[in-house]
């Protein structure tokens, strides 16, 4: 059974109108680094979907998740927000989450999610 907070993004998902995967596995959604090292948190997961987006958030003290980045499947292109970036392997079904010069605020949950593109109602 998925953690509650987790279970909360894939209702979110649930909630656009498209279908979401529940196969999404975590090795570790906590990590502990020195100050200023760089931390990569793993995550893989199963779809048998040609397209998809695949989601990183942060769970804050106060429960409330908050989006980090994204990759679509049919990119690429790495991806990079400020001190976030990925590492996806497509051909493994595999996304990293790098964070770049850990800082005291990194300190938390962190999260994947899948979205898989079928008809999405608008």
């Amino acid at each position: 059974m998925p953690p509650r907070s987790l279970l909360c993004v894939l209702v979110a998902l649930a909630l656009s109108g498209c279908n979401v995967a529940q196969k999404v596995t975590q090795v570790q959604s906590t990590a502990s680094r020195q100050e200023g090292e760089d931390i990569t948190l793993d995550c893989s997961y199963d779809t048998s979907y040609v397209t998809y987006h695949l989601f990183w958030y942060k769970q804050l003290l106060s429960g409330e998740m908050v989006f980090l980045i994204h990759q679509i499947s049919s990119s690429t292109a790495e991806k990079r927000s400020g001190r976030y970036s990925v590492v996806f392997q497509k051909s493994l079904k595999s996304i990293s989450l790098v964070i770049s010069a850990s800082q005291p605020e990194d300190s938390g949950k962190y999260f994947c999610a899948l979205r898989e593109l079928t008809q999405c109602s608008k």
